[in-house]
């Protein structure tokens, strides 16, 4: 790991001092334990600040939108994907941008990593091949990382990046091992009346805090729906029906746009598990037409096209 962070640190630095960029996105350690933020390095003093670790749960391609000068990018497979996603929708200019693309080895949910040391503070968590070292007040323990990896990291098909300018490090394995498809189906064994339950149970504790679309790098809009007026298509209230309105309206939105990076519920302060949502989305869009987003610049999400030879089954009944 510590020479993953001095090739991206060497790397980002030689491209501020060439002048090829005029800033370099990535990560720096948070003011807490398990936590990163994004970094920006304007300058290659400020890439000494630069980290990668298990923790870098960020979905970093939300910083390219409306940047206009040259900017470099650290990027693991769902990032790409995203990156590639904001070029064909226009957002990102492919010349405006350096990727620096670096293999995900899965995250960690620092919740899942805190419930196995329940009522104890945390002062250091130390990456050891497979296993976290956990330090604190009178105690070292030691995690497998598989046992506290997020969701979505389990089921990723794209580990590597799938667009970059240079690689940091060497490609490792694609998945993560998991079957996509089982994440679905537990809503697909459920009746409508079942699933309208799960979905209302799923989303009871939502506060309405936004963190989820502030995530999303697909929520570029500069007016979300739920703050336009005139209509107003969403109430603002933490009620049921609002609440409710609000999730399904933004999961569609990103329907056949969704990379499954996780960004939202990592975000989430109330622990929220989105993709019991998405997944379903997700799972028929991909199989009704083939398609996973991220992995063509060129290709448009399906339900942004046309197609007049594509009729739906109930108008040739």
């Amino acid at each position: 790991m510590l020479e993953l962070i001095e090739q991206i640190r060497d790397n980002a630095r030689q491209l501020l001092e060439e002048g090829k960029v005029h800033c370099v996105i990535g990560y720096r350690q948070g003011s807490i334990p398990m936590r990163v933020q994004p970094h920006f390095a304007y300058s290659p003093e400020e890439t000494d600040k630069m980290t990668w670790s298990c923790f870098c749960t960020q979905n970093l391609a939300k910083y390219l939108i409306g940047r206009e000068e040259p900017t470099a990018i650290l990027a693991q497979g769902c990032v790409t994907r995203n990156i590639a996603g904001l070029i064909q929708e226009n957002q990102v200019k492919r010349e405006n941008i350096y990727i620096l693309g670096i293999n995900s080895p899965g995250m960690v949910d620092y919740r899942k990593v805190q419930s196995k040391l329940p009522g104890r503070v945390i002062h250091e968590v130390l990456e050891e091949n497979g296993h976290l070292l956990v330090r604190g007040p009178g105690y070292e323990e030691k995690i497998l990382k598989r046992d506290v990896k997020r969701d979505n990291c389990y089921t990723c098909n794209h580990r590597n990046p799938v667009i970059y300018d240079q690689l940091i490090g060497e490609k490792g394995e694609e998945t993560g091992g998991g079957n996509i498809d089982k994440v679905a189906a537990p809503w697909e064994n459920l009746g409508p009346d079942q699933r309208w339950a799960k979905f209302q149970d799923t989303f009871k504790d939502c506060i309405r805090c936004y963190a989820c679309r502030d995530a999303c790098p697909l929520c570029y809009c500069k007016e979300c729906f739920v703050d336009e007026s005139k209509p107003q298509w969403c109430g603002k209230t933490v009620d049921e029906s609002d609440v409710h309105t609000f999730h399904i309206l933004r999961a569609f939105h990103c329907a056949g746009r969704c990379t499954d990076c996780g960004a939202c519920e990592s975000a989430c302060p109330m622990g929220i598990k989105m993709r019991r949502l998405t997944s379903k989305i997700e799972k028929d869009i991909r199989q009704m037409f083939g398609f996973s987003p991220g992995l063509d610049t060129q290709e448009s999400p399906p339900l942004s096209v046309y197609r007049p030879d594509d009729p739906e089954e109930f108008m040739l009944k």
